[in-house]
């Protein structure tokens, strides 16, 4: 993402233009705009001009629309691809789209004021942001984050069955499903049973190192780890394989990635979610610990390991996380950034808050994006959970904030009656 332009005065009022360059950038817009915001980005409209003569000519013309929100909406092949498999080798169109809705509020000799427009937001063109209710500490530091240098998928992952494969790249705030290959493998059993079978695996190797070149890319420099995870031993067969192939065809780019960066591992399941799995394992955690997204999923496996040994030191949950927070007591904040996309401000200025709270304590608060399957698992919880510095009960300070509330009405109700 790249900052064109900033002002943002000490109060928050102010604008930000970016220009989004790939399917992370779409994210990160996806988490700073929200309902009510001003928003301006280049649009393309039909219009239609009657002649002298009664006819009508219609062209589309691209112009900049500003709207005001109403509506945003973020999808990926991703999400597609969680609902469909595809045996096509040659893919599918794997970016991001999002589109943002709501009412013209700025003068356009071709739209009226008030009416109702869906922007379809485009790599490469700039989108200009003023905040309804201005910016707080939580979309500023999205910006910061976003307009960092370097980024890009650092984790390409082939998650193999028999017969099946989906590749997938993870980088710092998304998990991307690229691509999904399936090929019917018939059982291994009298000897015709056995040629089938066998001809059905080179079928699908075939396939697969064709799909390997094309979605993952090894060659890039920034690319950490280059992952083949499956149950079983499809994972070994898989990686010998490619490797292979890559000798025969003197691919010496592919053969070193492999050598430098392939790691095999074991999954329980050859399902994109068992990604978690991966990011705890200690091969990837060793090479990934700087990255977020294996932050993300290291602190979440810590999260629940406290919540099966010391349970008052791992809660969950807004009411009592909120809780903790007013004592003290979190360690590190686990909170997923679909709570601040919250359409009541005030929902999302209380999460603000708690975040901001905990940093002042000496805790550390980790945002978790919900396009990894950590940050997923950590909505399952409610989007919010703490590991504690030390434990507390829940049933007592219920109690104590119970005993606090009576204290204070009651203190109320004696100045009332002295007041009166």
């Amino acid at each position: 993402m790249k900052l064109i332009n900033k002002y943002v005065d000490k109060h928050g009022a102010g604008h930000v233009t970016l220009r989004p360059e790939d399917d992370e950038d779409m994210w990160h817009l996806y988490n700073l705009i929200q309902k009510g915001d001003s928003v301006r980005a280049p649009a393309i409209r039909r219009v239609q001009k009657t002649s002298a003569t009664g006819s009508i000519d219609s062209q589309r013309i691209r112009l900049n629309l500003t709207l005001e929100v109403t509506n945003v909406e973020f999808s990926s092949y991703s999400a597609a691809a969680e609902q469909s498999s595809s045996t096509d080798p040659s893919g599918s169109n794997n970016s991001a789209a999002l589109q943002i809705a709501g009412r013209v509020i700025v003068e356009n000799p071709h739209v009226k004021l008030g009416a109702f427009h869906t922007l379809d937001i485009e790599a490469n063109r700039d989108v200009r942001i003023e905040k309804a209710n201005g910016w707080d500490s939580i979309a500023l530091s999205r910006v910061q984050e976003a307009i960092v240098p370097g980024r890009g998928a650092e984790v390409g992952a082939i998650v193999c069955g028999e017969g099946t494969a989906a590749f997938c790249l993870l980088s710092e705030h998304m998990t991307l499903v690229t691509h999904r290959i399936s090929v019917p493998i018939p059982r291994k059993a009298a000897s015709a049973g056995s040629s089938q079978h066998e001809k059905a695996l080179t079928k699908f190797y075939g396939v697969l190192y064709d799909a390997f070149i094309r979605h993952i890319p090894f060659g890039n420099v920034g690319l950490k780890a280059i992952v083949f995870a499956s149950p079983g031993w499809v994972r070994d067969s898989v990686y010998d394989y490619v490797m292979q192939e890559a000798g025969k065809r003197n691919d010496k780019v592919l053969q070193r990635a492999l050598k430098e960066k392939g790691i095999k591992i074991h999954i329980s399941s050859p399902h994109v979610h068992s990604l978690v799995e991966v990011l705890k394992s200690p091969e990837i955690s060793a090479q990934l610990k700087e990255t977020k997204f294996a932050r993300e999923g290291l602190t979440l496996d810590k999260f629940h390991k406290m919540l099966a040994s010391d349970e008052l030191r791992a809660w969950y949950g807004p009411k009592h996380v909120i809780l903790a927070a007013d004592r003290g007591a979190i360690g590190t904040l686990l909170i997923s950034d679909e709570l601040f996309r919250a359409s009541d401000p005030e929902t999302r200025k209380r999460y603000v808050a708690l975040v901001e709270k905990v940093k002042q304590t000496g805790g550390d608060a980790v945002i978790f994006s919900s396009m990894h399957e950590s940050g997923q698992q950590l909505n399952q919880l409610t989007g919010i959970a703490a590991i504690l510095t030390f434990p507390l009960d829940i049933e007592v300070v219920e109690a104590e904030e119970k005993e606090e509330e009576e204290r204070k009405k009651l203190e109320m109700q004696v100045d009332e009656k002295e007041g009166g």
